[in-house]
């Protein structure tokens, strides 16, 4: 008796995405099950909880990169260029994930509370504000709000971030061409150049 194919993760997250994009977190794991053509049960085998599925299918790291990064930078090298990498990394998440939600909130669809946890923007400022706090106490920056320095931060690259995404939409439906990658990525460069340059004359350590 032949035995039956074995469906993997990833035709699973597919499945998962597919029915994520047109219902948003509110879509049943059963509807789900039944896209990737498995039970319900096989699902949970693979994936915790409904918002561990969410997640891997729109594919949201639970950790993204720049906050493991900032754990292993804390107290370390150079302060100012240690945050032009992390503002860089922090654009690229949000280039990749904000387009997701500004479809699924655009369709009227639910997103995950992920347990009842805040909303990922404010972890964000928690986690950029501790580590900026570790940093004063360090004696690598000069005594200042970190909450606020972390605010002008994040905001400021949220900020572009969205508005990329409306210019992108503009530069379509009125034919004319977006940037490219190369020219995106100098232009992403240059804005997190500029951004941390102003902001480092507010914070930067007092020369003895």
């Amino acid at each position: 008796m032949a035995r039956t194919p074995r469906i993997t993760n990833q035709q699973i997250l597919e499945a998962a995405c597919q029915v994520f994009l047109q219902q948003g977190f509110g879509a049943s794991t059963l509807e789900i099950a039944q896209q990737a053509g498995i039970s319900e049960a096989s699902i949970f085998k693979r994936f915790s909880t409904k918002e561990e599925l969410f997640l891997a299918a729109m594919g949201i790291p639970e950790k993204p990169l720049w906050v493991s990064e900032l754990e292993s930078l804390c107290g370390k090298g150079n302060l100012k260029e240690n945050l032009i990498k992390v503002c860089l990394q922090i654009m690229e998440f949000y280039h990749e994930v904000l387009p997701l939600i500004m479809m699924l909130r655009s369709r009227g669809n639910a997103l995950p509370e992920l347990g009842g946890k805040e909303p990922r923007p404010i972890g964000d400022v928690k986690v950029l504000t501790a580590f900026l706090e570790r940093e004063i106490n360090q004696d690598r920056l000069r005594p200042s709000d970190p909450q606020t320095v972390a605010h002008i931060l994040l905001g400021s690259l949220m900020n572009h971030v969205f508005l990329e995404q409306i210019s992108s939409q503009v530069s379509v439906s009125t034919t004319e061409l977006p940037l490219n990658s190369g020219d995106r990525a100098t232009e992403v460069s240059s804005f997190v150049q500029s951004l941390v340059d102003i902001v480092w004359q507010g914070i930067a350590p007092r020369q003895d």
